[in-house]
């Protein structure tokens, strides 16, 4: 085999390595938990932060757009502004990871919210299974 043949195959798969590194890396979600930010908050930093939205905590505005909770880890809490709208899954008692940075005045300022579901599938009850035939059957045209 000629020496260019290989170098030039070494660069491809060098090439084909690093971007499978970088699109892995790019969609895995690392993220502090409130201790972890509780225990040394920079300022204007970007941080992934989550945990367990605290019942009671959440206040929505749908006028303006803002919303406030608070995110605990069990230890500490963290106070977190957005302005938008939240996600479906985002409620109370649920897992949350939150996008953004620390501000000065002691608010975790959120620029994105990513809501966490169960990895269990859970069927619907039988009480409500008349509904969902209810349902099924207007969609597929017979409800007119």
């Amino acid at each position: 085999m000629k020496p260019k043949f290989l170098i030039g195959g070494l660069v491809i798969v060098a090439a084909l390595a690093y971007m499978i590194y970088a699109g892995v890396s790019q969609s895995v979600v690392y993220f502090v938990t409130p201790s972890e930010l509780s225990a040394a908050p920079v300022a204007g930093k970007a941080y992934r932060l989550g945990g367990m939205v605290l019942p009671g905590s959440v206040k929505w505005e749908p006028r303006t757009l803002d919303l406030t909770f608070t995110l605990s880890d069990g230890k500490h809490t963290v106070p977190v502004r957005h302005k938008g709208t939240p996600p479906d899954l985002f409620g109370e008692g649920r897992g949350a990871v939150v996008e953004g940075s620390w501000a000065a005045d002691g608010y975790f300022k959120s620029s994105h919210i990513m809501a966490k579901h169960s990895e269990e599938y859970k069927a619907p009850h039988d009480a409500n299974a008349a509904g969902y035939k209810e349902l099924l059957r207007t969609l597929q045209g017979g409800g007119q």
